[in-house]
């Protein structure tokens, strides 16, 4: 299983770099599937937005619930987190490489994209997945020990990503 996590303290580093990863892995031919949620001029910036641009082409879906003017909490829609799920599994096929903007409260909880990671796993993919630091610990007991950290450099986890993906090929 060759499992790799971006971790960091930083707000919205980590979506940061799988992001750009996922641009990047575009660009030079690796085909992947997953999640990312985008951080720029042309996505929601409310804090209470919460966005995932399904790979490789999108569509970019909301996956929260709005709750109206004067809201001062999130709320996940789980049930378009659920959508979005169907669309990644229905991609996993013909990726090279899955990548998971967050292992959250639903994938600790064993919903989420869970299943769709233990697919990957299972098939031999190299997965890449974003952790922040609240659940790091739910996410290591889930991975059983084999996830193994990536700093949080886009260029680090671009090497990653291509040698994972030529190790897969050989």
């Amino acid at each position: 299983m060759n499992i790799r996590y971006v971790s960091s303290e930083q707000d919205q580093l980590t979506n940061r770099i799988l992001s750009d990863v996922a641009v990047r892995a575009a660009r030079e031919g690796i085909r992947l599937a997953g999640t990312v949620q985008p951080v720029g001029r042309d996505t929601p910036q409310q804090k209470c937005e919460i966005v995932l641009n399904l790979l490789p082409d999108g569509p970019i879906r909301s996956i929260s619930m709005d709750l109206g003017p004067g809201a001062t909490g999130c709320r996940l829609d789980a049930g378009a987190l659920e959508e979005a799920v169907l669309v990644v599994q229905d991609r996993l096929a013909g990726a090279q490489a899955l990548v998971v903007n967050k292992f959250g409260k639903q994938e600790a909880a064993g919903r989420g994209l869970v299943e769709v990671i233990g697919r990957a796993c299972g098939a031999g993919l190299p997965v890449l997945v974003g952790v922040s630091p609240e659940w790091r610990e739910a996410f290591l007991a889930f991975a059983g020990g084999t996830a193994q950290p990536l700093a949080a450099d886009a260029d680090r986890v671009m090497d990653w990503l291509r040698a994972a993906c030529r190790a897969q090929v050989a």
